[in-house]
């Protein structure tokens, strides 16, 4: 009974790290601090896209990640700033999750 339950817990140990792996290091960070106005999956609801202008993923997927970057980092529009809120790693991983959801 107790290899049974070591076994179950190494499985659900596993597929948590998996899962983890799998979102990218810039996960919790958009998850924190981008997702109410960009949208879980990249697309904001209309009503925030509509008040704040946020346009969704593929709609931005072409520009360069130095220019999504430089945006994160001193704002553009109604986006505010996030340097000195986020470090220059933050941003960039950030970022790079925002950009791995138009796949």
């Amino acid at each position: 009974m107790m290899k049974i339950r070591t076994g179950i817990a190494t499985i659900a140990i596993m597929a948590a790290t998996a899962i983890a792996m799998a979102q990218g290091p810039g996960a919790d960070v958009y998850k924190t601090r981008c997702q109410s106005c960009h949208g879980a999956t990249g697309v904001p609801s209309p009503a925030m896209a509509k008040a704040m202008g946020v346009k969704p993923i593929g709609e931005v997927k072409s520009s360069t990640e130095a220019k999504m970057i430089a945006v994160t980092t001193n704002g553009a529009g109604k986006m505010p700033a996030f340097k000195g809120k986020l470090t220059d790693a933050q941003i960039k991983d950030s970022v790079g999750y925002f950009r791995s959801l138009a796949k």
